[in-house]
């Protein structure tokens, strides 16, 4: 019996992963799909690519409040450190948090993953880490391999350099699939493994 992407078995949850350029340029794309395959996802697309700077605009909002969302985060941040916020406009700050991202994301070629298996989203979140690479826990993608901070980045006028990208919830990771991959690139077939995992 084959299986469907809009089954709710968390088992056939997916979710989107993009190896960033930074992971490519440092070798480290085996020991990224590793660690995925390792826990017992199946990798249903892969593809390498150079994205334009309209695609990745695109990826960051494809939630109309992302730009206010992120905004606030980084206000909300920049405040905690102690920084006058009280000029900052949400939707600005966004604006300028997209473009060091769209520098970023375009700065070579990046390899974009769907992950399929029981609760992708948050699995594929919690080997990947938080998105600051110096407060990721040691055991995490972004732990273990990188050592950048928003500290450094915001010192550089950058975006934080953090390796992968991964989806924040379903709803996302459907979005995001779309985004990156058309339906006959989802590749649909039963691994070995799923027997030992869900039967």
């Amino acid at each position: 019996m084959t299986k469907k992407f809009h089954d709710s078995h968390p088992k056939h949850e997916r979710t989107l992963t993009v190896i960033k350029p930074d992971g490519i340029q440092r070798s480290l794309i085996g020991e990224v799909v590793s660690r995925y395959e390792k826990i017992g996802l199946k990798l249903v697309a892969m593809k390498m690519l150079k994205p334009t700077p309209e695609h990745i605009k695109k990826h960051y909002t494809l939630d109309p409040e992302w730009l206010r969302k992120v905004g606030e985060k980084s206000i909300s941040s920049s405040s905690a450190k102690g920084a006058d916020t009280s000029s900052m406009i949400a939707e600005e700050v966004g604006s300028i948090v997209l473009k060091c991202l769209t520098e970023y994301m375009t700065s070579g070629p990046v390899i974009a993953m769907v992950w399929e298996g029981a609760h992708a989203v948050s699995i594929v979140r919690k080997i990947t880490g938080g998105t600051e690479p110096l407060s990721s826990d040691v055991g995490t993608i972004r732990g273990d391999f990188m050592l950048d901070s928003y500290q450094m980045s915001n010192a550089d006028g950058r975006a934080v350099r953090n390796l992968v990208h991964a989806s924040g919830t379903t709803g996302e990771a459907e979005q995001e699939i779309v985004h990156w991959f058309s339906k006959d690139e989802l590749m649909d077939y039963t691994h070995v493994q799923e027997k030992i995992l869900y039967e």
